[in-house]
Formats: C-alpha cells, sequence, structure tokens
C-alpha cells in the first residue's frame, strides 16, 4: 500500500473516531456526563444563530473547559434534530493531520461522511486552532468559500488569537471569552446550590434581592477550596490533582502560556524573564505596584515591563486595575496600580495552598473577588488612594460614573469580623465616603451579615464568600440579559 493511501485511510478512520454522532448520534459518554457550565446557555445561541453570518471564535484560559463546552454544544445540536452527519468536530492538534490545511480537513470529513460534493448546512468545529499557522488567514478564507456553513473554532493561545481575530477578522469573527469558573458556578458544579439561600433587602432606598448561607462554615470551607483549587473544572473535581496543582497547572497551564503560546506577537524573546516577572506579582496577587519599583526589583528596563504585562493581560493570567484620588478623580499619569490574576487558583500551583490563617489569605480573598468583576464585559472598576501629608488612604474597590465622574458605589473587602463591632476602625472608607456624598457601601466579612449606620451613611456587611457568590452570580446574570435571554 502507498504511504499516501495508508496516511488517507488513517486520517478518514480518524475522523470516525473523533465524530462518533456520526454512527451513534450521541457524544461520548463521559463528556455528556459532565455538568454544563452555565455558561453555554450563552455560547451555543452564536453557533445556531443563521441571520449574521460570523465564524464564532471560542478563545480563553488553558483548562477552563473549551472543549468540554463544544462537545456540550455538539450534544444540543443532536438534541434539536440536527442531523448528526452534519456536525463535523476536528482537533487540530491530533498529530496526524499535521500540515494539512483547514480546507483538507473539512475535504476528508465529507468524504468520510460520503458527502464529497456537499458543502451545505454542515457545523464544523476547529478545536485547538493555534495549532495552524496563519489560522485566522485559513479561517476567514472558509467563512467566504463556503457560505452555508457554520463554522467554530476554539484555542487556549488566548493573547495570540485575541489579536489575530481582531486583526483579520474583523466583521467575519465573533470572539466568545470563556473564563475560569467563578464562585457561583464552582457551588453550582459541585452541587452546593443548597448553601445558598436567596433573601431580600433594602440597598439604596429600593428592595433587591440579595443572599445568605444556610452553613457559612461549610460556604467558606468552599470558598476557601475555589481560592486554591476552583477556577479550572479539572483540578475542582480531582482530589489526585489536587495533591500536586502544581505539577498540573504549573506545568500544563502556566509553562505553556509564558513559553509556548507565541510571546513573541507581543516583541517578546525572552520568556524566562516574563515567566520571573509573572511569579514575582502572583506572588503578590491584590499589591500595589510602580514601574519604577517593579523596574527596579526584577532590573527590568520600564518599557520591556510594559510589554510583559501587555501581555500577561491579553493572555488572560493577570489584570491591571488604576486608581483613583480620595475625590475618586482618575491619575491623569499612571504611576501605580495594583494587579490580581485573573485566577487565584494560579497561586495556589506556583507556591502552596493557603489556609485560613496564612498571611496572605486577606490578598487572595481580594484576588478572588475580583476575579468575579473582571469576567464582566464592560465595567469601570478601579481602587482609590491617596497619601497627602499625614491623610493617607484607600478604598479597595469603587465603581466610577464616568460621565459624571462621581462613585457609584464602593467596597471595602476584609477578611475579619472584627470592623462589624468597630465600624469607626473604616477611616479609609468613611473619609471616601463622606467627600464623595456616598451615603451607602459594602464591607465583606469572614461571617458577619448585618447593616450599621454611623451618622448619615449605611454600611452593609456581607461575608466575602457570599459577595463572591452574588458578583459572579450577578455577572452572568448580566451578560445573559444582554444577549436577550
Amino acid at each position: 500500500m502507498r504511504l499516501e493511501s495508508f496516511l488517507k485511510e488513517q486520517i478518514l478512520s480518524r475522523l470516525k473516531y473523533d465524530n462518533p454522532w456520526w454512527i451513534s448520534g450521541m457524544i461520548p459518554s463521559d463528556y455528556e456526563q459532565m455538568t454544563r457550565r452555565p455558561y453555554i446557555n450563552l455560547f451555543y445561541p452564536l453557533i445556531t444563530e443563521k441571520s449574521i453570518r460570523r465564524t464564532v471564535v471560542l478563545m480563553g484560559p488553558r483548562r477552563v473547559g473549551k472543549t468540554v463546552m463544544i462537545f456540550h454544544s455538539i450534544s444540543k445540536l443532536l438534541k434539536e434534530g440536527v442531523n448528526p452527519q452534519k456536525i463535523i468536530y476536528l482537533s487540530i492538534d491530533t498529530p496526524i493531520y499535521n500540515n494539512l490545511s483547514l480546507e483538507q480537513l473539512f475535504k476528508f470529513a465529507r468524504e468520510a461522511l460520503m458527502q464529497n460534493d456537499n458543502t451545505d448546512d454542515f457545523f464544523l468545529f476547529y478545536d485547538e486552532i493555534q495549532y495552524l499557522d496563519n489560522w485566522e488567514v485559513h479561517l476567514k478564507s472558509m467563512s467566504d468559500s463556503y457560505r452555508n456553513v457554520k463554522f467554530i473554532a476554539s484555542g487556549s493561545a488566548a493573547a495570540a488569537l485575541k489579536k489575530k481575530s481582531s486583526e483579520s477578522g474583523a466583521g467575519r469573527f465573533t470572539d466568545f471569552m470563556l473564563p475560569p469558573l467563578t464562585f457561583s458556578e464552582y457551588l453550582h458544579l459541585k452541587n452546593l446550590d443548597r448553601l445558598i439561600l436567596k433573601k431580600i433587602i433594602s440597598w439604596k432606598g429600593q428592595e433587591i434581592s440579595a443572599y445568605d448561607t444556610v452553613n457559612i462554615e461549610e460556604l467558606n470551607t468552599n470558598f476557601l477550596d475555589y481560592i486554591n483549587f476552583g477556577g479550572y473544572p479539572e483540578v475542582a473535581f480531582s482530589d489526585k490533582i489536587k495533591s500536586d496543582p502544581g505539577q498540573y497547572i504549573r506545568h500544563d497551564i502556566v509553562d505553556k502560556v509564558l513559553l509556548r503560546d507565541l510571546p513573541s506577537l507581543y516583541g517578546i524573546s525572552d520568556t524566562q524573564e516574563l515567566n520571573r516577572l509573572f511569579v514575582y506579582i502572583a506572588y503578590r496577587s491584590g499589591s500595589e505596584f510602580s514601574y519604577d519599583r517593579l523596574s527596579q526589583e526584577s532590573d527590568i528596563r520600564i518599557d520591556v515591563l510594559k510589554k510583559y504585562i501587555q501581555y500577561l493581560e491579553a493572555a488572560f493570567l493577570i489584570k491591571v486595575v488604576y486608581k483613583t484620588d480620595i475625590n475618586a478623580k482618575r491619575m491623569q499619569r499612571v504611576t501605580s496600580f495594583k494587579v490580581y490574576l485573573t485566577n487565584p487558583s494560579l497561586r495556589c500551583a506556583l507556591f502552596s495552598p493557603l489556609s485560613f490563617l496564612d498571611d496572605n489569605i486577606g490578598n487572595m480573598v481580594e484576588t478572588a473577588i475580583f476575579a468575579q468583576w473582571i469576567q464582566r464585559d464592560k465595567t469601570d472598576v478601579y481602587y482609590a488612594n491617596w497619601s497627602k501629608g499625614r491623610d493617607k488612604g484607600e478604598v479597595d474597590l469603587i465603581g466610577l460614573d464616568i460621565i459624571k465622574q462621581k462613585p457609584n458605589w464602593a467596597v471595602e473587602i476584609k477578611w475579619s469580623d472584627r470592623y462589624f463591632e468597630h465600624i469607626g476602625e473604616l477611616k479609609s472608607l468613611l473619609q471616601f465616603m463622606e467627600i464623595n456624598k456616598v451615603d451607602e457601601a459594602i464591607v465583606t466579612s469572614i461571617s458577619k451579615f448585618g447593616e450599621k449606620q454611623l451618622q448619615k451613611v449605611r454600611l452593609q456587611f456581607i461575608p466575602a464568600a457570599i459577595y463572591a457568590y452574588i458578583v459572579g452570580h450577578n455577572t452572568f446574570e448580566k451578560k445573559q440579559q444582554s444577549i436577550g435571554l
């Protein structure tokens, strides 16, 4: 048998193996049994949208469940009556597909289905598309050539995918970012929704939905587990991986992003230096940084530092948060800023799991809360920091009305119950509220829940775990509302 014929036979065999629904009408049972991430309710309508002819690009950090979501989407298509032989799944990193173009793969799939001359009404999924050089050019050409095919591509090299999708796919690609698990998703996937109680409270003169818990100790235990392991579905459900998260996350996620996921696109050549900076920042997640201090402590030039931070943010490993002064005015010149890991579990993988008594637990609780906020598509979240003589202060989280240039709300993130009985010690928050005429604010705690009135201001105390749940839950609800669900 000639080599070409042998390879073709192997390719066709692999295609049939990767697409079992062509015969069975079902996705593999291990995928079917996995709990669906709620984000599928946002992603799936993009797949079935036919009035606008756009290719969907599913991107996100490694190991957040993109391939699983593709298989769950295929399952929904099958259950809604789509012909199983009109759904094609191709994982570009499969070795036998090496050097094959997207069009060649589509042709082989049609041949395996004995539909050589039929190119209409297919749903075509290209997984791990970043392994194909110039994928964006190929995908753009395919979407132009096969107008009756719905193309869906996914990839883990988030920074590279986003850059190329924006540059080459304008008007043809719709990007969908799948983030790490929110705390509300984490509880849902572990069947722990029973820990949350919905309630109605008065906030700014209106009755709004809020949340409580039936067992704060159990909720906090799971919140700590989320901080250490919960950002990645595979880690959250595996005791084996939890026993050595560094081996899994550091090598399979962090190293690949820093060393392999095309940092050269951002003009980065020294990946070891990039890695060293990331480790430095990860250990201090939630801290304030300045380029001058970072440059002195890391011995990296400021212009190079800015490039590294731009890449790390594009790769969805960190989020830079900028500050205002005590009057909630944004700084014209950025001299300092806070940096948060987008996923608190990254710190555990790089160093070691945290306990409730760890010196760094406060910063990681803050990081976990910010991880819920930064999943919103558009949000003007800042922190306030000021220093003038002896007058110094900071407020962890403020939301700005950009038009009015005034704060809409403020949150002080504490991992302590002390301030519930000693609200006068929250001097920075109270000073900020007085100057900016903010009447109500939120203060997080370990377990205390309730209101405290001090002269003209009211403070709503909420356990940090519940607040993280609320932000993650509301973020998802807003995304659903934005697409009319």
